[in-house]
């Protein structure tokens, strides 16, 4: 077991990447280490020629990422564009971690990002000392991704201020980036995209300028469609993070799971699984990952506090704190589902028990 935390996508699935190298025929774009075939499989999951068995990253529509790979082919930059937790940014680290080989040419989008983050800046010590030069230039992911023909990310492009937004045009239009200090400029090698994530729900957005906008083929990844699908996704990332984290806990039955993503669903659509009764949302997004949050706090709960074995009231406590953001507003909408629809149906009892008992 590793001791890092969190390992990189190319690392935590090399072995996944190097039998897809072995067997990837197809062609590959300039500078790519997999076919857009390959990458397509890397995220979809499937099983090889050779017997070997590729986990599934991303669970969904495979016709999005087939248009995601797609155009990191061409010379469009991806934007991946949805409601928070659609799985954008880890979406976006392996199809760098696939196409490139390298996920970690990353800016982190915020408030404060500033245009030195996102194009160079200066090593003042060597400036002060020697002058513009080389030397002194402290480069950017983006620039390092130009230079070595690799993918650059930026998460929260939205996060950034509109003016700062703006010194991508002419790296994206013309895949070159000035330095007026030098005298020169840095062009893009072949192989050079960029991947940026933007969520439509945050508040106080930077909106991207038209110029920007059409630098970009946006891809919108939707919520899970069904509910199957959603338990799906939460039961596999919930095993991966158990297994990272070393837990003490068995993994969670599968009716604790279904419970938690059908009240994430239903808060988030208005309405109960039947359609029968009318809901009242959360301010709070209530998405996949955070299910998935819910049921690692639950089994952390069971795992160091209980007898191992994930029950009603090891999820209660984090549920609620996932669904009461705003303590007042979010507070009533979750008494008055609790009581019309949790104390209602008979195989959760125990459940309404839970969250009475953590209320007080």
């Amino acid at each position: 077991m590793s001791e890092i935390l969190r390992q990189h996508a190319e690392h935590q699935y090399a072995e996944e990447l190097d039998q897809l190298r072995r067997v990837d025929t197809r062609q590959r774009p300039p500078n790519w280490e997999l076919s857009p075939w390959a990458v397509s499989t890397y995220l979809l999951g499937g099983k090889l020629d050779n017997g070997f068995e590729i986990t599934p990253k991303y669970i969904g529509q495979r016709r999005i990422i087939e248009i995601a790979v797609s155009t990191l082919a061409t010379d469009r930059a991806l934007l991946l564009f949805g409601v928070p937790g659609t799985a954008k940014s880890w979406v976006s680290e392996h199809l760098a971690a696939a196409i490139a080989g390298n996920s970690t040419l990353l800016i982190q989008g915020t408030a404060g990002t500033s245009e030195e983050q996102m194009r160079y800046g200066w090593n003042y010590a060597r400036l002060l000392a020697e002058g513009p030069s080389p030397q002194a230039l402290v480069q950017s992911p983006l620039m390092r991704a130009m230079e070595t023909g690799r993918i650059a990310r930026i998460e929260e492009l939205t996060r950034i201020p509109a003016d700062v937004q703006d010194t991508l045009i002419t790296i994206l239009s013309e895949k070159t980036l000035p330095i007026p200090e030098l005298g020169g400029e840095v062009q893009a090698v072949r192989g050079f995209n960029v991947i940026a994530t933007a969520n439509n729900r945050d508040k106080g957005v930077n909106e991207l300028s038209s110029a920007l906008k059409r630098r970009f083929n946006t891809v919108i990844l939707p919520p899970p469609a069904s509910e199957d699908e959603e338990v799906a996704i939460v039961t596999k990332r919930v095993a991966e993070l158990g297994r990272a984290l070393e837990l003490p806990t068995e993994p969670p039955a599968l009716k604790e799971v279904r419970r938690v993503v059908q009240i994430f669903r239903e808060l988030r659509n208005g309405q109960t699984e039947d359609g029968k009764t009318k809901l009242k949302s959360p301010s709070a997004t209530l998405s996949t990952a955070e299910a998935i949050s819910v049921i690692n706090s639950g089994m952390a709960l069971a795992g160091h506090f209980g007898d191992g074995v994930l029950r009603s009231g090891d999820v209660a406590a984090g549920l609620i704190g996932a669904i009461i953001k705003d303590p007042v507003q979010d507070a009533v909408v979750w008494k008055e589902y609790l009581e019309t629809v949790v104390k209602e149906r008979s195989e959760w009892k125990d459940l309404y028990r839970a969250c009475r008992e953590v209320e007080g």
